[in-house]
Protein backbone atom coordinates (compact mmCIF):
# COMPACT_ATOMS: atom_id res chain seq x y z
CA UNK A 1 0.00 0.00 0.00
CA UNK A 2 1.62 3.61 -0.84
CA UNK A 3 2.71 5.44 2.10
CA UNK A 4 2.39 9.09 2.03
CA UNK A 5 5.24 11.36 3.78
CA UNK A 6 5.68 14.75 3.99
CA UNK A 7 7.74 17.36 6.02
CA UNK A 8 6.76 16.91 9.70
CA UNK A 9 5.52 13.69 9.75
CA UNK A 10 8.23 12.08 11.59
CA UNK A 11 6.61 14.24 14.73
CA UNK A 12 2.98 13.73 14.61
CA UNK A 13 2.45 10.18 14.00
CA UNK A 14 2.90 9.67 17.71
CA UNK A 15 1.42 13.03 19.18
CA UNK A 16 -1.82 12.14 19.87
CA UNK A 17 0.04 9.70 23.25
CA UNK A 18 1.23 13.53 24.17
CA UNK A 19 -1.84 15.07 23.65
CA UNK A 20 -2.32 16.97 27.66
CA UNK A 21 -5.50 14.68 29.01
CA UNK A 22 -7.73 17.60 29.33
CA UNK A 23 -10.93 17.36 32.08
CA UNK A 24 -14.20 19.08 30.69
CA UNK A 25 -15.71 21.81 32.74
CA UNK A 26 -19.66 21.28 32.26
CA UNK A 27 -20.87 25.57 32.07
CA UNK A 28 -24.61 24.47 31.94
CA UNK A 29 -27.61 22.10 30.77
CA UNK A 30 -30.17 23.36 28.56
CA UNK A 31 -33.18 21.46 29.14
CA UNK A 32 -36.14 21.97 26.34
CA UNK A 33 -35.75 25.58 26.61
CA UNK A 34 -34.34 25.89 30.33
CA UNK A 35 -30.94 26.81 31.16
CA UNK A 36 -29.29 25.71 34.01
CA UNK A 37 -25.90 24.89 36.17
CA UNK A 38 -27.32 21.29 36.18
CA UNK A 39 -26.11 18.43 33.98
CA UNK A 40 -28.76 17.22 31.86
CA UNK A 41 -27.36 13.64 31.46
CA UNK A 42 -28.90 13.53 28.23
CA UNK A 43 -25.62 12.24 26.82
CA UNK A 44 -25.51 15.34 24.51
CA UNK A 45 -22.86 17.74 24.82
CA UNK A 46 -21.45 20.46 23.03
CA UNK A 47 -17.48 21.53 24.26
CA UNK A 48 -15.54 24.33 23.00
CA UNK A 49 -11.97 24.04 22.89
CA UNK A 50 -9.14 22.65 20.90
CA UNK A 51 -10.69 19.42 18.89
CA UNK A 52 -7.22 17.79 19.26
CA UNK A 53 -7.74 17.83 23.31
CA UNK A 54 -11.09 17.62 23.71
CA UNK A 55 -10.60 14.26 21.83
CA UNK A 56 -8.51 12.94 23.89
CA UNK A 57 -10.66 14.11 26.80
CA UNK A 58 -13.75 12.02 25.04
CA UNK A 59 -11.28 8.72 25.64
CA UNK A 60 -12.43 7.72 28.94
CA UNK A 61 -16.19 7.56 28.49
CA UNK A 62 -16.54 6.57 24.75
CA UNK A 63 -13.41 4.88 23.19
CA UNK A 64 -14.73 2.37 20.89
CA UNK A 65 -18.28 3.72 21.15
CA UNK A 66 -18.86 5.63 18.46
CA UNK A 67 -20.95 4.59 15.69
CA UNK A 68 -20.91 7.42 13.35
CA UNK A 69 -18.59 10.68 12.73
CA UNK A 70 -18.87 13.38 10.43
CA UNK A 71 -16.27 15.82 9.82
CA UNK A 72 -15.94 18.94 8.14
CA UNK A 73 -12.55 19.99 7.96
CA UNK A 74 -10.69 23.33 6.70
CA UNK A 75 -10.56 22.45 3.12
CA UNK A 76 -7.43 24.07 3.03
CA UNK A 77 -8.61 26.33 -0.23
CA UNK A 78 -6.05 29.54 1.80
CA UNK A 79 -9.46 31.26 2.03
CA UNK A 80 -8.73 34.02 4.75
CA UNK A 81 -12.26 36.00 4.92
CA UNK A 82 -14.47 33.65 6.22
CA UNK A 83 -16.01 32.95 9.74
CA UNK A 84 -14.57 29.88 9.80
CA UNK A 85 -10.59 29.89 9.05
CA UNK A 86 -10.34 27.50 6.09
CA UNK A 87 -7.05 27.59 6.19
CA UNK A 88 -4.26 26.09 8.25
CA UNK A 89 -2.57 29.64 8.80
CA UNK A 90 -5.16 29.92 11.45
CA UNK A 91 -3.15 31.64 14.35
CA UNK A 92 -3.94 28.35 16.51
CA UNK A 93 -3.07 25.90 14.24
CA UNK A 94 0.29 27.95 13.20
CA UNK A 95 1.33 27.84 17.51
CA UNK A 96 -0.43 24.15 17.55
CA UNK A 97 2.50 23.26 14.70
CA UNK A 98 5.61 25.48 16.22
CA UNK A 99 4.93 23.46 19.73
CA UNK A 100 4.41 19.84 17.97
CA UNK A 101 6.74 19.73 14.77
CA UNK A 102 9.24 22.76 15.96
CA UNK A 103 11.45 25.18 13.72
CA UNK A 104 10.81 22.87 10.91
CA UNK A 105 7.12 24.08 11.07
CA UNK A 106 8.35 27.73 9.12
CA UNK A 107 9.66 25.50 5.88
CA UNK A 108 6.44 23.68 5.78
CA UNK A 109 4.40 23.93 2.56
CA UNK A 110 0.36 24.51 3.28
CA UNK A 111 -0.49 20.90 2.58
CA UNK A 112 2.59 19.87 5.12
CA UNK A 113 0.63 21.88 7.79
CA UNK A 114 -2.72 20.03 6.94
CA UNK A 115 -1.56 16.89 6.90
CA UNK A 116 -0.04 17.43 10.40
CA UNK A 117 -2.92 18.99 11.33
CA UNK A 118 -4.97 16.24 10.48
CA UNK A 119 -2.85 13.02 11.21
CA UNK A 120 -3.29 13.15 15.25
CA UNK A 121 -6.98 14.16 14.87
CA UNK A 122 -8.05 11.05 12.75
CA UNK A 123 -6.07 8.92 15.07
CA UNK A 124 -8.14 9.86 18.24
CA UNK A 125 -11.08 9.78 15.81
CA UNK A 126 -10.39 5.76 14.83
CA UNK A 127 -9.93 5.26 18.36
CA UNK A 128 -13.41 6.07 19.73
CA UNK A 129 -15.20 5.22 16.51
CA UNK A 130 -16.83 2.01 16.99
CA UNK A 131 -16.08 -1.98 15.38
CA UNK A 132 -19.35 -1.19 13.51
CA UNK A 133 -18.77 2.50 13.18
CA UNK A 134 -18.06 4.49 10.28
CA UNK A 135 -16.31 8.15 9.52
CA UNK A 136 -17.25 10.84 6.73
CA UNK A 137 -14.74 13.59 5.94
CA UNK A 138 -16.35 16.17 3.54
CA UNK A 139 -13.36 17.65 1.45
CA UNK A 140 -12.52 19.42 -2.26
CA UNK A 141 -10.16 18.90 -4.42
CA UNK A 142 -7.13 20.99 -2.71
CA UNK A 143 -6.54 17.90 -0.14
CA UNK A 144 -8.83 14.90 -1.29
CA UNK A 145 -5.91 12.79 -2.47
CA UNK A 146 -3.63 12.94 0.38
CA UNK A 147 -6.94 12.76 2.41
CA UNK A 148 -7.34 9.34 0.96
CA UNK A 149 -3.74 8.10 1.68
CA UNK A 150 -3.81 9.50 5.30
CA UNK A 151 -7.03 7.35 5.47
CA UNK A 152 -5.64 4.46 3.87
CA UNK A 153 -3.19 4.37 6.48
CA UNK A 154 -4.74 5.18 9.99
CA UNK A 155 -8.01 3.49 9.29
CA UNK A 156 -7.13 0.67 6.96
CA UNK A 157 -7.04 0.48 2.80
CA UNK A 158 -9.61 -2.00 3.08
CA UNK A 159 -11.91 -0.47 5.17
CA UNK A 160 -12.76 2.39 2.41
CA UNK A 161 -16.15 2.68 1.22
CA UNK A 162 -16.35 5.22 -1.48
CA UNK A 163 -15.29 8.67 -1.94
CA UNK A 164 -18.71 10.43 -2.81
CA UNK A 165 -18.90 13.18 -4.94
CA UNK A 166 -21.83 16.19 -3.76
CA UNK A 167 -22.73 18.67 -5.63
CA UNK A 168 -21.80 21.29 -2.82
CA UNK A 169 -21.28 24.43 -4.40
CA UNK A 170 -24.58 25.57 -5.99
CA UNK A 171 -23.08 27.54 -8.91
CA UNK A 172 -19.38 26.31 -9.15
CA UNK A 173 -16.31 27.76 -8.17
CA UNK A 174 -14.28 28.78 -10.72
CA UNK A 175 -10.68 26.97 -10.38
CA UNK A 176 -9.49 29.43 -13.89
CA UNK A 177 -10.17 26.39 -16.52
CA UNK A 178 -13.51 24.46 -15.12
CA UNK A 179 -17.00 25.51 -13.16
CA UNK A 180 -16.53 23.32 -10.13
CA UNK A 181 -19.38 22.37 -8.45
CA UNK A 182 -18.87 19.11 -6.53
CA UNK A 183 -17.03 18.22 -3.38
CA UNK A 184 -16.71 14.44 -1.85
CA UNK A 185 -17.39 13.05 0.83
CA UNK A 186 -14.82 10.21 2.10
CA UNK A 187 -16.23 7.50 3.41
CA UNK A 188 -14.87 4.24 5.78
CA UNK A 189 -15.62 1.94 7.80
CA UNK A 190 -13.79 0.98 11.06
CA UNK A 191 -14.35 -2.33 9.81
CA UNK A 192 -16.19 -3.31 6.65
CA UNK A 193 -16.84 -7.09 7.83
CA UNK A 194 -18.69 -5.21 11.00
CA UNK A 195 -21.09 -2.90 9.20
CA UNK A 196 -23.64 -3.02 7.11
CA UNK A 197 -24.81 -0.45 5.21
CA UNK A 198 -27.90 1.30 5.13
CA UNK A 199 -30.27 0.93 2.02
CA UNK A 200 -32.70 4.00 0.90
CA UNK A 201 -36.50 2.99 0.95
CA UNK A 202 -38.91 3.48 -2.01
CA UNK A 203 -42.21 4.24 -1.46
CA UNK A 204 -44.68 1.75 -1.98
CA UNK A 205 -46.24 3.80 -4.78
CA UNK A 206 -43.14 2.97 -7.07
CA UNK A 207 -45.24 -0.38 -7.77
CA UNK A 208 -48.29 0.75 -9.26
CA UNK A 209 -49.38 -2.49 -11.12
CA UNK A 210 -51.57 -5.61 -9.07
CA UNK A 211 -50.69 -9.49 -10.40
CA UNK A 212 -53.96 -10.94 -9.48
CA UNK A 213 -52.17 -14.46 -9.55
CA UNK A 214 -49.47 -13.65 -7.16
CA UNK A 215 -51.80 -11.14 -5.37
CA UNK A 216 -48.85 -8.52 -5.56
CA UNK A 217 -47.90 -5.38 -6.28
CA UNK A 218 -45.25 -5.47 -9.07
CA UNK A 219 -43.36 -2.56 -11.01
CA UNK A 220 -41.76 -3.18 -14.60
CA UNK A 221 -37.95 -2.90 -15.91
CA UNK A 222 -36.46 -3.39 -19.41
CA UNK A 223 -35.43 -6.88 -20.52
CA UNK A 224 -33.33 -5.17 -22.83
CA UNK A 225 -29.50 -4.86 -21.88
CA UNK A 226 -28.35 -1.67 -22.06
CA UNK A 227 -24.80 0.14 -21.78
CA UNK A 228 -21.59 -0.30 -23.49
CA UNK A 229 -22.13 -4.12 -24.37
CA UNK A 230 -25.97 -3.34 -25.41
CA UNK A 231 -25.68 -4.22 -29.12
CA UNK A 232 -25.60 -8.51 -30.46
CA UNK A 233 -22.17 -8.12 -31.61
CA UNK A 234 -20.98 -6.93 -28.06
CA UNK A 235 -22.64 -9.80 -26.41
CA UNK A 236 -24.00 -12.58 -29.17
CA UNK A 237 -24.64 -15.42 -26.52
CA UNK A 238 -27.62 -12.84 -25.27
CA UNK A 239 -29.62 -12.40 -28.63
CA UNK A 240 -32.26 -15.10 -29.27
CA UNK A 241 -35.72 -14.71 -29.67
CA UNK A 242 -38.45 -15.28 -27.41
CA UNK A 243 -41.99 -15.78 -27.51
CA UNK A 244 -44.78 -12.66 -27.61
CA UNK A 245 -48.20 -13.10 -26.46
CA UNK A 246 -49.70 -13.18 -29.97
CA UNK A 247 -47.06 -15.93 -30.79
CA UNK A 248 -44.75 -14.35 -32.86
CA UNK A 249 -40.65 -14.10 -32.37
CA UNK A 250 -39.36 -11.50 -30.64
CA UNK A 251 -36.00 -9.97 -30.26
CA UNK A 252 -34.12 -7.18 -28.54
CA UNK A 253 -33.86 -4.49 -30.44
CA UNK A 254 -32.15 -0.90 -29.56
CA UNK A 255 -34.11 2.31 -30.77
CA UNK A 256 -32.52 2.59 -33.69
CA UNK A 257 -33.54 -1.24 -34.53
CA UNK A 258 -30.35 -2.19 -34.34
CA UNK A 259 -29.88 -6.02 -32.71
CA UNK A 260 -29.66 -5.96 -29.04
CA UNK A 261 -28.91 -7.71 -26.14
CA UNK A 262 -30.92 -9.38 -23.72
CA UNK A 263 -30.05 -9.00 -19.89
CA UNK A 264 -30.16 -12.95 -19.39
CA UNK A 265 -28.97 -16.05 -20.50
CA UNK A 266 -31.57 -18.42 -22.28
CA UNK A 267 -31.97 -20.39 -19.07
CA UNK A 268 -33.17 -17.75 -16.96
CA UNK A 269 -34.98 -16.03 -19.20
CA UNK A 270 -36.78 -19.77 -19.64
CA UNK A 271 -37.25 -19.88 -15.72
CA UNK A 272 -38.12 -16.32 -15.52
CA UNK A 273 -41.45 -16.98 -18.61
CA UNK A 274 -42.28 -19.60 -16.71
CA UNK A 275 -42.70 -17.83 -13.74
CA UNK A 276 -44.54 -15.07 -14.87
CA UNK A 277 -41.95 -12.90 -14.19
CA UNK A 278 -41.57 -11.29 -18.02
CA UNK A 279 -43.96 -8.75 -19.34
CA UNK A 280 -44.71 -7.70 -22.75
CA UNK A 281 -46.03 -4.03 -23.36
CA UNK A 282 -47.19 -2.94 -27.25
CA UNK A 283 -45.30 0.36 -27.87
CA UNK A 284 -45.63 1.80 -31.35
CA UNK A 285 -46.63 -1.52 -32.90
CA UNK A 286 -44.08 -3.65 -31.45
CA UNK A 287 -43.44 -5.94 -28.52
CA UNK A 288 -41.23 -4.57 -25.82
CA UNK A 289 -40.48 -7.09 -23.00
CA UNK A 290 -40.15 -6.18 -19.39
CA UNK A 291 -39.27 -7.72 -16.15
CA UNK A 292 -41.95 -7.72 -13.29
CA UNK A 293 -40.22 -6.62 -9.87
CA UNK A 294 -42.76 -7.48 -7.01
CA UNK A 295 -42.59 -5.71 -3.83
CA UNK A 296 -40.91 -7.46 -0.81
CA UNK A 297 -43.11 -8.88 1.72
CA UNK A 298 -42.05 -6.18 4.16
CA UNK A 299 -43.62 -3.37 1.80
CA UNK A 300 -40.95 -1.38 0.80
CA UNK A 301 -38.34 -1.51 -2.38
CA UNK A 302 -35.01 -1.05 -1.42
CA UNK A 303 -32.11 0.25 -2.95
CA UNK A 304 -28.30 1.26 -2.04
CA UNK A 305 -27.53 4.61 -2.41
CA UNK A 306 -25.97 6.34 -5.13
CA UNK A 307 -22.61 7.57 -5.06
CA UNK A 308 -23.53 10.67 -6.78
CA UNK A 309 -24.99 13.08 -3.62
CA UNK A 310 -27.41 15.03 -6.79
CA UNK A 311 -30.39 14.31 -4.28
CA UNK A 312 -28.63 15.92 -1.00
CA UNK A 313 -29.41 19.72 -1.01
CA UNK A 314 -26.42 22.44 -1.75
CA UNK A 315 -24.48 25.32 0.74
CA UNK A 316 -26.82 27.56 -0.57
CA UNK A 317 -29.86 25.44 1.01
CA UNK A 318 -27.54 25.22 4.69
CA UNK A 319 -27.11 29.13 4.29
CA UNK A 320 -30.69 29.69 3.69
CA UNK A 321 -31.19 27.26 7.24
CA UNK A 322 -28.91 29.58 9.22
CA UNK A 323 -30.54 32.70 7.78
CA UNK A 324 -33.73 31.21 8.83
CA UNK A 325 -32.77 30.61 12.49
CA UNK A 326 -30.33 33.48 12.56
CA UNK A 327 -32.19 36.11 10.40
CA UNK A 328 -28.75 36.58 9.01
CA UNK A 329 -26.49 35.28 7.10
CA UNK A 330 -23.53 33.82 8.80
CA UNK A 331 -21.36 31.42 6.68
CA UNK A 332 -20.81 31.65 3.10
CA UNK A 333 -20.56 27.11 2.74
CA UNK A 334 -22.11 25.64 5.54
CA UNK A 335 -23.23 21.62 5.68
CA UNK A 336 -27.33 22.00 4.50
CA UNK A 337 -29.16 19.39 7.11
CA UNK A 338 -30.25 17.19 4.68
CA UNK A 339 -27.10 16.14 3.53
CA UNK A 340 -26.43 14.86 7.28
CA UNK A 341 -29.71 13.49 7.46
CA UNK A 342 -28.52 11.10 4.25
CA UNK A 343 -25.62 10.23 6.01
CA UNK A 344 -26.84 9.22 9.05
CA UNK A 345 -29.07 7.25 7.47
CA UNK A 346 -26.80 5.31 5.20
CA UNK A 347 -24.76 4.88 8.60
CA UNK A 348 -27.38 2.38 9.30
CA UNK A 349 -27.47 3.78 13.30
CA UNK A 350 -29.66 2.53 15.77
CA UNK A 351 -31.67 4.75 17.50
CA UNK A 352 -29.47 4.86 20.82
CA UNK A 353 -26.21 5.76 18.66
CA UNK A 354 -23.98 8.32 19.91
CA UNK A 355 -22.61 10.73 16.48
CA UNK A 356 -19.58 12.96 16.84
CA UNK A 357 -18.41 16.16 14.86
CA UNK A 358 -15.13 17.73 15.76
CA UNK A 359 -15.13 20.34 13.61
CA UNK A 360 -18.52 21.05 14.19
CA UNK A 361 -19.21 24.57 12.90
CA UNK A 362 -22.75 26.01 12.83
CA UNK A 363 -24.16 22.84 14.58
CA UNK A 364 -25.68 21.31 11.50
CA UNK A 365 -25.00 17.64 12.97
CA UNK A 366 -26.92 18.20 16.40
CA UNK A 367 -29.80 19.65 13.87
CA UNK A 368 -30.12 16.55 11.94
CA UNK A 369 -29.96 14.61 14.56
CA UNK A 370 -32.66 16.71 16.63
CA UNK A 371 -35.39 16.19 13.86
CA UNK A 372 -34.07 12.76 13.17
CA UNK A 373 -35.04 11.68 16.62
CA UNK A 374 -38.11 13.73 16.29
CA UNK A 375 -39.46 11.63 13.39
CA UNK A 376 -39.22 8.60 15.10
CA UNK A 377 -38.73 8.82 18.67
CA UNK A 378 -35.33 7.87 18.43
CA UNK A 379 -32.88 8.76 21.37
CA UNK A 380 -29.66 9.06 19.13
CA UNK A 381 -26.64 11.26 21.00
CA UNK A 382 -25.03 13.78 19.75
CA UNK A 383 -20.99 15.38 20.30
CA UNK A 384 -19.69 18.44 19.11
CA UNK A 385 -16.79 20.16 19.03
CA UNK A 386 -15.83 23.51 18.27
CA UNK A 387 -11.91 25.30 18.63
CA UNK A 388 -13.87 28.75 17.41
CA UNK A 389 -15.16 31.26 19.67
CA UNK A 390 -18.54 31.11 18.03
CA UNK A 391 -19.16 28.10 19.83
CA UNK A 392 -21.38 29.55 22.34
CA UNK A 393 -23.36 32.06 20.31
CA UNK A 394 -24.25 30.32 17.22
CA UNK A 395 -22.99 26.39 17.40
CA UNK A 396 -25.11 26.01 20.67
CA UNK A 397 -27.25 28.88 20.18
CA UNK A 398 -28.71 27.39 16.93
CA UNK A 399 -29.55 23.93 18.76
CA UNK A 400 -31.26 26.12 21.50
CA UNK A 401 -32.99 27.60 18.73
CA UNK A 402 -34.19 23.61 16.93
CA UNK A 403 -34.82 22.41 20.39
CA UNK A 404 -37.17 25.55 21.10
CA UNK A 405 -38.28 25.80 17.78
CA UNK A 406 -37.89 29.30 15.44
CA UNK A 407 -39.24 30.83 12.81
CA UNK A 408 -42.23 28.71 11.45
CA UNK A 409 -40.29 26.03 12.34
CA UNK A 410 -41.85 23.83 15.38
CA UNK A 411 -39.16 22.81 18.28
CA UNK A 412 -37.74 19.19 18.22
CA UNK A 413 -37.58 18.94 22.28
CA UNK A 414 -34.11 17.51 23.57
CA UNK A 415 -31.19 18.74 25.50
CA UNK A 416 -27.42 18.92 25.95
CA UNK A 417 -24.54 20.09 28.03
CA UNK A 418 -22.44 22.92 27.40
CA UNK A 419 -18.56 22.80 28.25
CA UNK A 420 -15.10 24.41 28.14
CA UNK A 421 -11.64 22.04 27.68
CA UNK A 422 -10.62 22.29 31.15
CA UNK A 423 -7.21 22.12 33.14
CA UNK A 424 -4.57 19.19 32.51
CA UNK A 425 -4.67 16.43 34.83
CA UNK A 426 -1.05 16.79 34.57
CA UNK A 427 1.12 19.49 34.93
CA UNK A 428 4.38 19.61 33.00
CA UNK A 429 6.53 17.56 35.42
CA UNK A 430 4.27 15.01 35.32
CA UNK A 431 2.75 15.14 38.85
CA UNK A 432 -1.03 15.42 39.31
CA UNK A 433 -2.70 18.63 39.15
CA UNK A 434 -4.86 18.59 41.79
CA UNK A 435 -7.15 21.80 40.31
CA UNK A 436 -9.26 19.03 38.05
CA UNK A 437 -10.59 17.26 41.43
CA UNK A 438 -10.36 13.39 42.84
CA UNK A 439 -13.57 12.99 40.75
CA UNK A 440 -12.11 13.47 37.45
CA UNK A 441 -8.85 11.75 38.50
CA UNK A 442 -10.81 8.67 39.41
CA UNK A 443 -12.07 8.20 36.38
CA UNK A 444 -9.26 8.37 34.54
CA UNK A 445 -7.52 5.62 36.51
CA UNK A 446 -10.16 3.49 36.47
CA UNK A 447 -10.00 4.19 32.31
CA UNK A 448 -6.63 3.21 32.04
CA UNK A 449 -6.98 0.17 33.62
CA UNK A 450 -10.01 -1.06 32.04
CA UNK A 451 -10.40 0.90 29.14
CA UNK A 452 -14.28 1.27 30.59
CA UNK A 453 -16.07 4.91 31.90
CA UNK A 454 -16.71 5.00 35.87
CA UNK A 455 -20.00 5.54 36.20
CA UNK A 456 -20.39 6.40 39.17
CA UNK A 457 -18.21 7.25 42.56
CA UNK A 458 -20.40 5.81 45.20
CA UNK A 459 -18.42 3.99 47.67
CA UNK A 460 -21.07 3.03 50.23
CA UNK A 461 -20.21 -0.61 49.61
CA UNK A 462 -16.44 0.04 50.44
CA UNK A 463 -13.76 2.53 51.82
CA UNK A 464 -13.29 5.67 49.62
CA UNK A 465 -10.92 4.85 48.08
CA UNK A 466 -12.73 2.49 45.97
CA UNK A 467 -12.99 2.46 42.09
CA UNK A 468 -14.97 -0.15 41.21
CA UNK A 469 -14.17 -4.41 40.45
CA UNK A 470 -13.63 -5.24 37.05
CA UNK A 471 -13.25 -8.72 35.56
CA UNK A 472 -12.76 -10.27 39.61
CA UNK A 473 -9.81 -7.15 39.93
CA UNK A 474 -10.89 -4.67 42.69
CA UNK A 475 -9.17 -1.10 41.65
CA UNK A 476 -8.23 1.53 44.59
CA UNK A 477 -7.51 4.48 44.20
CA UNK A 478 -5.78 5.71 47.72
CA UNK A 479 -4.73 9.21 47.50
CA UNK A 480 -4.99 12.69 49.35
CA UNK A 481 -4.73 15.74 47.92
CA UNK A 482 -2.92 17.18 51.36
CA UNK A 483 -0.95 14.32 52.79
CA UNK A 484 0.84 11.10 51.66
CA UNK A 485 -0.79 7.85 51.46
CA UNK A 486 0.51 4.30 52.61
CA UNK A 487 -0.45 1.08 51.66
CA UNK A 488 -0.14 -1.04 54.49
CA UNK A 489 -1.87 -3.67 57.05
CA UNK A 490 -4.99 -1.03 57.89
CA UNK A 491 -5.72 0.02 54.99
CA UNK A 492 -5.88 -3.52 53.84
CA UNK A 493 -8.32 -3.80 56.57
CA UNK A 494 -10.89 -1.32 55.32
CA UNK A 495 -11.44 -3.13 52.21
CA UNK A 496 -14.53 -5.00 51.98
CA UNK A 497 -14.40 -6.34 48.52
CA UNK A 498 -14.14 -10.08 47.61
CA UNK A 499 -12.38 -10.82 44.81
CA UNK A 500 -9.13 -12.38 43.17
CA UNK A 501 -6.74 -9.63 42.62
CA UNK A 502 -6.43 -5.96 44.20
CA UNK A 503 -4.80 -3.68 41.99
CA UNK A 504 -3.82 -0.69 44.73
CA UNK A 505 -2.76 2.92 43.79
CA UNK A 506 -0.83 4.82 46.79
CA UNK A 507 2.17 7.30 47.69
CA UNK A 508 4.10 4.43 48.89
CA UNK A 509 3.94 0.97 50.23
CA UNK A 510 5.03 -0.62 53.66
CA UNK A 511 3.82 -4.59 52.95
CA UNK A 512 6.75 -6.61 51.28
CA UNK A 513 6.50 -8.15 47.92
CA UNK A 514 6.38 -11.50 49.65
CA UNK A 515 3.16 -10.60 50.94
CA UNK A 516 1.83 -8.80 47.98
CA UNK A 517 2.68 -11.18 45.70
CA UNK A 518 1.25 -14.15 48.20
CA UNK A 519 -2.37 -12.21 48.72
CA UNK A 520 -2.69 -11.15 44.90
CA UNK A 521 -2.00 -7.26 45.23
CA UNK A 522 -0.54 -4.95 42.80
CA UNK A 523 0.86 -1.76 44.18
CA UNK A 524 1.41 1.07 41.85
CA UNK A 525 2.81 4.53 43.22
CA UNK A 526 1.62 7.36 42.68
CA UNK A 527 2.11 9.46 40.13
CA UNK A 528 4.87 7.21 39.06
CA UNK A 529 3.04 4.45 38.10
CA UNK A 530 -0.06 6.21 36.37
CA UNK A 531 -0.76 5.41 32.85
CA UNK A 532 -0.26 8.32 30.37
CA UNK A 533 -2.47 8.32 26.93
Amino acid sequence: MPILNWIGKDKVVNHHLDVPYRVLEHQYGFNNGEESKAQTSSGNKIIHGDNLEALKSLLPEYEGKIKCIYIDPPYNTGNEAWVYNDNVNDPKIKKWLGQVVGKESEDLSRHDKWLCMMYPRLKLLHKLLADDGVIFISIDDNEQANLKLLCDEILGGGNFVASIPWKGKGGGADNKYLMVAHEYIVFYAKSKTNFTIGEEEKLEESFPKYDSNKKQHYKTQLLRKWGATSKRTDRPNLYYSITAPDGTEHYPKLPDDEDGCWRWGKETMNKALENGLVEFIKKDGNWVAYEKIFKPENGMNTKKYSTWFDFASNNAEGSKELKNIFDKKLFDFPKPKNLIDTLLKIANLSKDSTILDSFAGSGTTAHAILNLNKQDNGNRKFILVEMEDYAETITAERIKRVIKGYSDKEGTTGSFDYYELGEPLFNEDGDINEMVGIKKLRQYIYYTETKNFLESNDTKTDNESFLAKHYDTAYYFYYEPDCTTTLDYQFLSTIKTKAEQYIIYADNCLLTKEFLTKNNIIFKKIPRDITKF
